[in-house]
């Protein structure tokens, strides 16, 4: 019989959620030829590739697919063994993914006063793109994802709320109005420059992008220094020492779908309830939370 180590599949299974052989070895705490030779001897294991080579970045093979959902399903229940102890409470983890777009909001102090209300409750935080979380809750890998989407999902939220997109600048800056515009973003996976870039090309203009973090207050110090224009829901800019640009010379930004999403079925539902509404209250102070369904933001609604 052959076995195959939970360590390998752990190592895949990483591999494709961070799209990254660096992400992983940084989230593993080992180096990158230490994944690179984990997914070979895996490889060697199966007797074929689950990697395709041929295709950019991080892409699967028809059976390497295969493959991660059996992998996922091991690994749950191989954390679930290890869990078990008979003579402690038994600790519960939300697993919980919030988009780039919500970096720098009040999330983290609204987990550490949950936790004071229920002290059995860990959590597992990522990051990730809507895509990724829609994904991960129809798979059981994550329990609650906080997203922000440039259309209206057809998914459920268990709260779901519009916020208008802004152009966001300070006293340093200058858009030449011809050239291309110097855009600060959170990155790839951000909502915010989709929506930028989008309007941009729908007028025929060209983007240069001057400066990308994770952090929004690199991102704040660099549209204070005049590097560029951000793009930003209109309810962040009021915590941000940034203005909206009203009258800016650039194209008419969409609304942004900001949801509260809940995995299906399984054990915490009423825990993940209780943070959901925890987190509405926090993002959207307005918010009129219904128990026991989805509800809209009514100022955003008749906003738009």
């Amino acid at each position: 019989m052959l076995n195959i180590p939970t360590e390998l599949l752990r190592t895949l299974v990483t591999v494709v959620d961070q799209r990254s052989f660096t992400k992983t070895a940084q989230s593993l705490g080992v180096t990158q030829p230490a994944v690179s030779a984990q997914i070979k001897r895996l490889q060697f294991l199966l007797g074929y590739e689950v990697l395709d080579k041929s295709a950019p970045g991080v892409s699967l093979t028809q059976r390497g697919e295969m493959v991660v959902v059996h992998a996922r399903r091991m690994l749950s229940i191989n954390d679930q063994i290890v869990q078990l102890d008979g003579n402690q409470p038994k600790s519960q983890t939300i697993r919980v993914a919030i988009q780039g777009d919500f970096a720098g909001v009040r999330v983290p102090a609204t987990l550490a006063q949950f936790r004071r209300r229920w002290p059995e409750i860990r959590f597992k935080a990522s990051a990730t793109n809507f895509e990724n979380m829609m994904r991960g809750l129809r798979q059981g890998d994550l329990d609650l994802c906080l997203a922000m989407a440039n259309a209206k999902p057809t998914i459920e939220a268990h709260h779901l709320w519009v916020d208008q997109a802004v152009w966001v600048r300070s006293d340093a800056t200058h858009v030449d109005p011809t050239g291309a515009v110097p855009l600060v973003s959170f990155g790839e996976e951000c909502s915010c420059r989709y929506a930028a870039v989008n309007a941009l090309h729908r007028i025929g203009r060209e983007c240069d992008f001057v400066f990308t973090s994770r952090s929004i207050a690199s991102l704040e110090a660099a549209v204070l220094a005049g590097l560029g224009v951000m793009v930003l829901p209109r309810s962040r800019v009021p915590h941000t020492a940034l203005s909206v640009w009203e009258d800016a010379p650039l194209p008419e930004l969409p609304q942004l779908y900001c949801g509260i999403y809940l995995r299906e079925g399984g054990e915490n539902r009423a825990a993940l309830e209780d943070l959901a509404d925890e987190i509405a209250k926090v993002m959207r102070p307005q918010l009129q939370v219904k128990e026991g369904g989805a509800s809209l933001d009514v100022m955003a609604a008749k906003a738009s």
